[in-house]
């Protein structure tokens, strides 16, 4: 959420930022303006009805004592009448207050001055490019064909199971989806210094709220119910990250100064409606409903933020890099950026098999937006309460991760060598074609 101050204060300011988002977004500014002006004037002119009761009450006492009762009633009466417009008038206030916060819940947050100006992801800047791609004696075949002749994904028994979207890991697969996920997790703790959480896949809707992805991306996740009671559905929700239920760990805490920074990573399975939606890439493993990932989580102080960002930044780099995979690093434009985030790196990891780059770590600070909206603060040593910032970045994401891995390993006779870092976990160098 974005700070009201700001918004009173430098509307103009707040409305270009928000229109280089390309959003239509600097609308809902003069609504809120609106909104929180008849909030103030009607608080405004409760203290003063306040004031005047207390005096009119003063002057009750003191007709009281001078025998004066008439007098005394006719001032009861306007008490009372006092007593019933500071009511509407909160009412009004509290009113005028829900119009303004609503409104506040749907705006995104205000682009970073470093975010390149831009309309989709065709601009955004690319930051640098990290190795070569593979080149193969043979045409590399797709991770679908891979999956299929080594039986590491079982494509149509994982339809049969819960439809399209879902995947079905059989013996290596599912070893090989193990592995990365305890490799990832071992790299983030021992090397890079997270702390390991492992939270609720269920979470009620102010977590999805105070991250950013309510109210407006509602329709794109799990909502789910107790058996058959159907009005107990939305209660809780399926997480689409383990962002969700980790940034806000700390909601509604004041922390420490010293206790910052804190970082955190979780490995969860993500639930997605809009992630095997229809289209390019929805057969495999490219897009799907479930899949797994590693997240990272800083909560560190405003002037650390950025710093912390790029520290972030390599630490997701570092998987592909000990994975000895090619990528790439984008920026993505203001056209591109997430609803919550003020500036953010995509990681495209190449999948030779496809021709293509895939996005397996979005890497994001979210500055003080995500903090403001679940009520997140911390006290500084001069003891005045401040707003963290919040970042979030994908170290990494799976299925992706698999699919070029396997992609950029695979050999002429059909096979799919291991990397290193891995084969410890695996206890093996190859996985090779089953009959």
């Amino acid at each position: 959420m974005l700070d009201i101050k700001l918004i009173r204060e430098k509307p103009d300011f707040v409305r270009e930022r928000l229109a280089t988002r390309g959003a239509g977004d600097e609308q809902l500014i003069a609504g809120i303006l609106q909104a929180d002006d008849q909030r103030r004037k009607a608080l405004a002119e409760v203290e003063s009805h306040k004031a005047t009761r207390n005096r009119v009450s003063k002057e009750i006492g003191a007709l009281m004592g001078q025998k004066k009762l008439a007098e005394a009633d006719a001032r009861k009466a306007e008490t009372k009448t006092l007593g019933d417009q500071i009511t509407a008038l909160d009412q009004q206030a509290k009113t005028a207050e829900a119009v303004r916060d609503e409104l506040m819940l749907r705006l995104p947050n205000l682009p970073h001055a470093s975010v390149a100006l831009g309309k989709n992801a065709e601009d955004n800047p690319l930051v640098r490019v990290h190795g070569t791609k593979p080149a193969f004696a043979f045409p590399p075949r797709s991770h679908v064909e891979l999956c299929e002749s080594l039986k590491l994904v079982d494509f149509a028994r994982g339809v049969k199971l819960s439809g399209s979207g879902f995947l079905l890991y059989t013996h290596w697969g599912a070893k090989l989806e193990r592995a990365l996920i305890q490799y990832l997790l071992d790299l983030h703790t021992a090397e890079h210094g997270y702390t390991e959480v492992a939270p609720p896949l269920l979470v009620g809707p102010h977590c999805l709220e105070g991250v950013g992805q309510f109210p407006k991306f509602q329709d794109q996740y799990y909502g789910v119910a107790e058996g058959n009671d159907a009005a107990k559905l939305g209660h809780l929700y399926l997480i689409p990250t383990a962002e969700t239920p980790v940034a806000n760990i700390h909601r509604e805490e004041i922390l420490p100064e010293p206790q910052l920074p804190i970082s955190y990573c979780a490995y969860t399975p993500c639930f997605r409606g809009e992630a095997g939606a229809a289209g390019v890439g929805t057969r495999g493993m490219i897009r799907v409903h479930q899949f797994d990932k590693v997240e990272l989580i800083k909560i560190v102080k405003p002037e650390a933020g950025y710093a912390e960002h790029e520290k972030m930044l390599g630490h997701a780099e570092r998987v592909l890099q000990t994975l000895g995979l090619h990528y790439r690093v984008v920026l993505l434009c203001t056209g591109d950026l997430g609803f919550a985030s003020a500036k953010t790196y995509d990681l495209e990891v190449w999948a030779a098999g496809q021709g293509s780059y895939l996005e397996v770590s979005s890497v994001s600070n979210c500055e003080d937006f995500q903090a403001r909206r679940m009520n997140l603060r911390f006290k500084t040593e001069a003891g005045e309460n401040k707003f963290p910032h919040v970042l979030n970045g994908s170290g990494t994401a799976l299925a992706r991760l698999f699919v070029a891995l396997v992609e950029t390993y695979q050999q002429a006779d059909g096979s799919v060598l291991i990397p290193p870092v891995l084969q410890p976990y695996l206890k093996t160098e190859r996985l090779v074609p089953q009959a």
